[in-house]
C-alpha cells in the first residue's frame, strides 16, 4: 500500500475521531478549559484513551525494525526545553483556549465547512508563515559575520 495513502487514511481516521467524540465542536473545548464555570470534562477522557493508545501502540511499533512504509523512523532528537519552544507552547495554548480549536479539530471542522473553523486555519496559517519567515531572518542574523569574535565588521542598522 502506498504511503500517502496510509497517511490520507490516517488522517481521514483522525477527524471521524474527532467528529464522533465532539471535539470539532469549540464550545465542547471551551467548556473543558471552563474549570470555574459549566466544566465538562469529556475531553480530558478522550485524551487518556488517545494516551493508552499511543502507550501501548509505541512500543509495539518500536519494537520493528523499520516502519512498514518508510526506511526509517523518524523521531525526535532534540530533548531541550527553550524559550521558542516555551512561546509557542504559550501561543498555541492561548490560541487554543480562545477559540477552541486545535489544529485536528480545526481542520476536520474547515472541511465540513466551518466558517470559524475555517478563519482559525487562516489566522493559524498567517502565523506559521510569519513564524516561518522571522526565524529564517533571526538564523541569518545569527550567523552573520559581525557575530564572530575577530570580525570587525559592523552589523546593519535593522
Amino acid at each position: 500500500m502506498n504511503s500517502r495513502l496510509v497517511t490520507l487514511l490516517s488522517g481521514v481516521l483522525f477527524g471521524v475521531g474527532l467528529a464522533i467524540s465532539g471535539m470539532t465542536l469549540p464550545e465542547r473545548v471551551v467548556s473543558f478549559l471552563d474549570f470555574t464555570g459549566d466544566w465538562n470534562p469529556s475531553l480530558a477522557f478522550v485524551m487518556v484513551g488517545a494516551i493508552a493508545v499511543h502507550f501501548v501502540l509505541f512500543r509495539v511499533v518500536m519494537r520493528s525494525k523499520k516502519p512498514l512504509f518508510e526506511e526509517r523512523f523518524h523521531l525526535p532528537t532534540r530533548r531541550d526545553i527553550d524559550p521558542r519552544l516555551l512561546l509557542g507552547a504559550a501561543i498555541f495554548g492561548i490560541g487554543w483556549g480562545l477559540g477552541g480549536f486545535c489544529p485536528g479539530p480545526a481542520l476536520t471542522s474547515a472541511a465540513a465547512g466551518f466558517f470559524p473553523a475555517i478563519v482559525f486555519i487562516a489566522a493559524m496559517t498567517a502565523g506559521m508563515l510569519l513564524e516561518h519567515a522571522t526565524s529564517a531572518k533571526l538564523s541569518r542574523l545569527e550567523s552573520a559575520p559581525w557575530k564572530s569574535k575577530s570580525s570587525t565588521i559592523q552589523p546593519p542598522l535593522l
